[in-house]
């Protein structure tokens, strides 16, 4: 691989530092969090549970719990299992576990929130998803060390499929073609997967050079392809036509993001009516309806919703809780 320039790297190193340096140590802080007591239940002996239904999944006080989807302000079951991410599909949920005072594991879960299987992972959980058929499970952290970032942390995204158990621990391992050509740096970073219906392909950001790129990727052919920049923290829709993102105000993301939706066929993106910036990747209620994490002042997460189509107006979802993802 050949050498970076001193020019090239100063310019990676504050990219690096812009892009990841104040998100990571927000990260840092909640991680460091001591574990807390959990909420008792709200809802007489329910159990929390992944069987797909009219409930919605989120986090409250770093554990795990759901609410009805007719009335997701209302009562809420909490488990007593601690996740700083978590998301569920078919009947499988992922957890991104504190294992230690600072280590993490990926957990797979079953519709009982039971453990199947484990994996040690590096750095501090940022992102967490599961393919649509419960197949797949994908993960975010962030990781420090390398040394093209003054910042102190870059991510590190991995794959694993849990029929076979075949497991890519960094997407930094897949060939890149970006604008047709093939593309080598070490400065590539990825986050915020998401998968098609065909439990092989996903949409990914890749950030190098300074930008953050859309890009499509193939899990069995070990490849990635860029699409187009500005475009941070994709979520498919059900109908695999739109992709909901964070796009960096005037591309720059110390100005903020909007949350946003692409178009695939046309590629058009519409503004969603939600103007606060948000730093989340956003989950899917419905074909409709975004649902994603906003932090107050004090710290305090609640999940909204809001109208994918640009319409409307954003509404409190979830009080005092983060994470959400329909158990479809």
């Amino acid at each position: 691989m050949t050498a970076m320039s001193t020019r090239a790297k100063l310019g990676v190193v504050a990219a690096s530092a812009v892009l990841l340096g104040s998100v990571a140590a927000g990260y840092a802080a909640i991680a460091a969090e001591p574990a807390r007591t959990p909420p008792p239940a709200a809802v007489g002996d329910q159990r929390v549970t992944l069987v797909p239904g009219p409930r919605l999944l989120a986090i409250t006080d770093r554990y795990v719990s759901s609410v009805a989807t007719a009335d997701p302000a209302g009562p809420r079951t909490v488990s007593g299992l601690e996740c700083l991410r978590v998301y569920a599909a078919a009947g499988t949920g992922v957890c991104l576990k504190p294992a230690t005072a600072w280590s993490y594991q990926v957990v797979v879960l079953d519709a009982a929130l039971r453990q199947k299987r484990t994996l040690s992972v590096p750095g501090l959980p940022n992102r967490a998803r599961v393919s649509a058929s419960g197949r797949m499970v994908s993960w975010t952290t962030f990781v420090g060390g390398d040394s093209y970032t003054a910042s102190g942390f870059s991510t590190r995204t991995g794959i694993l499929d849990t029929v076979t158990g075949a497991t890519v621990t960094s997407l930094e391992e897949f060939a890149i073609t970006r604008d047709g050509r093939g593309y080598r740096s070490p400065d590539v970073n990825y986050w915020g997967v998401t998968f098609t219906a065909d439990d092989n392909h996903f949409y990914a950001t890749m950030a190098t050079g300074g930008k953050r790129y859309l890009v499509r990727g193939d899990v069995a052919a070990r490849t990635v392809e860029t699409m187009r920049t500005n475009v941070e923290c994709p979520s498919l829709s059900p109908d695999g036509a739109r992709i909901a993102f964070k796009e960096a105000i005037d591309a720059d993301p110390t100005k903020g993001w909007r949350l946003s939706v692409l178009d695939l066929a046309s590629g058009r993106v519409t503004a969603t009516a939600e103007t606060a910036s948000v730093d989340d990747q956003a989950a899917w209620l419905d074909d409709a309806t975004l649902a994603y994490t906003l932090r107050q002042s004090d710290g305090r997460p609640d999940v909204f919703s809001v109208p994918a189509d640009g319409s409307g107006a954003p509404r409190l979802l979830i009080p005092g809780a983060e994470s959400p993802s329909p158990l479809t």
